[in-house]
């Protein structure tokens, strides 16, 4: 018998009738006798007793990174799937690139399985999926740069002991899910408002939820928002075209935890519920501890700038262009009715002198299911075929980031998106939701950052006459 497989039949037994409401106390330790050696040796244990909850999770867009585009306007009918797996973004562009998209080997390490360096990825072996990186509490699990596996450099040198990582599994933690989402964009604090390392060991003052509870905070899972069923991941995205179903303040807060009801204010504050999102007040400002990426020049790779840092960040580097980051950003505000603007691969771009919007929340003042929500803002380029008229798709990883050359870059990826041989830079902008880092009551915005004179709102450019405290509110079509 392998060293990996259970010791006993009675260890199966008990295993496989546990409940997932006991799975966080459950000692996985008497259960597994270790020595492993890779990461699908510790898989093919877990579903020893845990094969329904590998096919499961074999089924959500956390595996196949796509699902059919229901988030997105236009698209909600589509039968085909779309997501990371085949969608451009204003980060890192696309993880399609190269031969047979050998980009996969670096771009895959957030991906929760094993081994997908290649297009011809099986996704249907079970034993390919990652159980560790979203529920190993100890012995320092990590995942190699590049290759899609275990990091067998840190189990080498004691680093990380794979062995450990498997008997301290349970239910995922803020470290877990943020192993990749704080990360996203390729480093800490890219690419969410208000999504960074931070929060793993936070304060009230940065998020009420996720606050420890020494600070008054509620020390929250990210699961408890984001609520599981089957290992569908509730969350709709802002970027992405699919979600199985939407995490919202009213979720909780209903009832007799209804907002307001302390407040003296109360009666005028509920009046704004049918036009502000709950965020909207409620998130003054992101990225409170650590800086974001807010700008990406990706023309001025190749070139040699000198790098500024700003708020300790580097403001540019040879192989992936110039940046500019911010800290405590005031967010920028626009009507989302539940569906996005999303730009897909092999979009014509109709007027190449205006930024090509990549994603950018659907909605007007008239749009009775709309509601003002706060955005992160953010800007840069990326190549256009200027003959076919699209963002093309590059290889950026074993290509760009060694030659610094967009033709081969491009030219690599022709299988995917035809290229034409020119290309030229187009203006991208991008609306990112800022979701995370609520503040506490009494930070909260106040009636005069908006009103009477505040600048925090740009009333006509959200369709109003004016202050709607002084011009009316808006006038919804029946």
């Amino acid at each position: 018998m392998h060293a990996y497989r259970l010791i006993t039949a009675l260890s199966l037994t008990a295993a496989l009738i546990a409940s997932a409401q006991l799975f966080a106390a459950e000692d996985h330790a008497q259960h597994l006798k270790g020595g492993f050696k890779s990461g699908p040796e510790v898989t093919k244990a877990c579903i020893e007793c845990h094969e329904k909850e590998a096919a499961d999770f074999m089924k959500t867009t956390h595996w196949n990174w796509k699902g059919t585009p229901n988030h997105v306007k236009g698209l909600e009918k589509s039968s085909k799937q779309y997501g990371k797996a085949n969608m451009l973004n204003a980060f890192c562009a696309s993880i399609q690139g190269g031969k047979d998209g050998v980009v996969h080997e670096a771009c895959d390490k957030c991906h929760a399985g094993y081994g997908w360096t290649r297009t011809d990825y099986d996704f249907s072996n079970k034993s390919n999926v990652d159980c560790l990186i979203c529920h190993a509490q100890k012995g320092n699990y990590q995942r190699a740069s590049v290759g899609c596996t275990v990091d067998m450099k840190s189990m080498e040198k004691g680093i990380m002991d794979l062995d450990l990582a498997a008997k301290s599994v349970g239910m995922p933690t803020r470290r877990n899910c943020g192993y990749c989402h704080f990360f996203g964009g390729g480093a800490d604090a890219v690419k969410h408002a208000g999504l960074d390392s931070t929060l793993e060991k936070t304060t009230k003052k940065q998020d009420v939820h996720m606050g420890s509870k020494a600070s008054g905070g509620q020390d929250m899972s990210c699961q408890i928002c984001h609520k599981t069923k089957e290992h569908k991941i509730g969350g709709a995205s802002s970027m992405m075209a699919h979600y199985d179903s939407r995490v919202a303040c009213p979720d909780c807060h209903t009832g007799k935890m209804a907002p307001h009801q302390k407040s003296k204010n109360g009666v005028i504050l509920n009046g704004h519920l049918a036009s502000l999102a709950c965020e909207t007040c409620h998130i003054p400002v992101f990225n409170k501890a650590q800086a974001t990426k807010m700008s990406w020049k990706w023309s001025d790779v190749g070139k040699d700038l000198t790098s500024e840092d700003q708020f300790d960040k580097e403001t540019f580097m040879k192989k992936k262009g110039s940046f500019t980051w911010g800290m405590n950003v005031t967010p920028v505000y626009a009507w989302y009715n539940g569906k996005i603007e999303r730009y897909m691969v092999g979009d014509k771009i109709k007027d190449p002198k205006k930024p090509v919007v990549m994603t950018k929340p659907v909605g007007d003042i008239r749009d009775k299911n709309a509601k003002i929500y706060p955005y992160k803002l953010y800007t840069g380029d990326q190549p256009m075929d200027s003959k076919y008229k699209y963002l093309g798709i590059f290889q950026q990883y074993k290509s760009l980031w060694d030659d610094f050359s967009w033709d081969n870059a491009l030219k690599n990826s022709s299988d995917i998106l035809p290229y034409s041989g020119k290309y030229e830079f187009v203006n991208t902008v991008s609306y990112i939701s800022a979701s995370h880092e609520v503040s506490p009551r009494e930070d909260a915005v106040q009636c005069g950052e908006c009103h009477m004179g505040g600048k925090r709102m740009n009333w006509k450019e959200l369709g109003y006459k004016g202050d709607p405290m002084k011009t009316g509110g808006r006038i919804m079509k029946k």
